[in-house]
């Protein structure tokens, strides 16, 4: 990660949310397309040693993105957005959650509301991510599982990507 690229993990208590704030050197169209993509979402979204796979996916409003993180012994951790608005290139809302392998959502943990909005100053493009939780222990259950060491080392390696694209 260049070091000089914004980087916000901020943790709202009271209002149970979590605001990521990540700047790229990209464009935002690129940087949209990494999020919205599966063939591109495979490629960095999961800390490093893991690997995401998805099983399927459909984005647009009502559709859904069901995916795995494989750890390097094979074990599978299955993740399901449900997209809820989308504004091509500038934001999209979704329902994030764990589940099984068959999309059936886990109520043992913590569901959120993600919103995400993509903006763009020269040749770079900004995504803040506001992340929702229903309750304060929803929100500390993803704060001790390392959600912030986690979203750090997904952004590493999505910043990995946008550099193979420069090439």
């Amino acid at each position: 990660m260049t070091t000089d690229l914004q980087f916000d993990f901020l943790v709202d208590k009271q209002q149970n949310t979590i605001t990521i704030r990540r700047e790229f050197a990209a464009k935002r169209e690129l940087v949209w397309d990494c999020y919205t993509k599966s063939e591109l979402l495979d490629r960095w979204f999961a800390p490093k040693p893991l690997k995401t796979k998805t099983k399927s996916m459909d984005f647009r409003e009502g559709g859904h993105w069901h995916y795995a993180m494989v750890d390097p012994d094979g074990n599978e951790y299955w993740g399901i957005m449900d997209y809820i608005t989308i504004q091509p290139i500038e934001n999209y809302t979704a329902l994030d959650g764990f589940c099984d392998d068959s999309g059936k959502l886990n109520p043992e943990l913590p569901r959120a509301r993600w919103d995400v909005t993509f903006t763009e100053a020269e040749d770079h493009a900004f995504v803040e991510t506001l992340v929702a939780y229903n309750t304060l222990e929803d929100l500390e259950s993803v704060i001790k599982m390392g959600m912030e060491e986690g979203l750090t080392s997904t952004l590493e390696r999505l910043d990995e990507l946008l550099l193979t694209f420069q090439k």
